[in-house]
């Protein structure tokens, strides 16, 4: 029976590292090794699903019988990808083209296992779509919310976990969904593949497929 020495989280951001580790489950972090902006897909949904999966199985080759959890989250309006914001201006014209708007946020996770010699595999996937509609706001708040600069490092320009809660009318999803890690699932997921923290089970887990 094949075990996890450890889990591993394949992502950069530090709302998903805070999100995971608020769970109470140790685990450490690696970045991924991949240019993410050479994945491409038809739709948005699917360049989630992708990215997520890169970010997996790279760090899962890197780390023989550690379960990495691959993550991503892509923001599409009417059928259109948005992606982060390089400068100022280009956030400001994202804004503006979500405000009074619904659009969707797709947040996709993996879980990857690889041993020692042997083909790295996608042990678990799921992505969790959520509807958030932006009130209307004014040109003066759409500035007054850039110069706050929550929009740099954020798919569609705006942190809900901080301020940028006060630009939605409404949303369809539990908080951690919308920052890109969907815990409920995840932890669920986990439990099947035999992680149970709560427990006070520690590794090696066993790895149940």
């Amino acid at each position: 029976m094949a075990s996890i020495k450890k889990i591993v989280l394949a992502s950069q951001s530090p709302f998903r590292r805070q999100l995971l580790a608020s769970t109470g489950l140790a685990f450490d972090v690696v970045v991924a090794p991949i240019d993410e902006a050479a994945i491409k897909a038809p739709e948005p949904r699917q360049l989630a699903e992708a990215r997520a999966a890169a970010k997996g199985l790279a760090v899962a080759a890197q780390m023989p019988e550690c379960l990495v959890i691959g993550a991503d989250q892509v923001l599409s309006l009417d059928g259109h990808s948005y992606d982060k914001a390089p400068d100022l201006a280009t956030a400001k014209r994202h804004l503006e083209s979500l405000n009074g708007k619904t659009h969707t946020l797709h947040s996709a996770i993996v879980l990857a296992y690889g041993e020692a010699r042997q083909p790295v595999r996608l042990l678990r996937r799921f992505t969790v779509d959520v509807a958030m509609t932006m009130r209307r706001l004014s040109p003066a708040e759409i500035d007054g919310y850039l110069a706050t600069g929550e929009w740099l490092g954020s798919v569609g320009c705006y942190q809900f976990e901080n301020r940028g809660v006060q630009l939605f009318e409404r949303v369809a999803s539990e908080h951690s969904s919308i920052i890109g890690l969907p815990l409920q699932e995840l932890m669920r997921q986990l439990r099947e593949l035999g992680v149970a923290p709560l427990l006070q089970a520690m590794p090696p887990w066993h790895l149940h497929p």
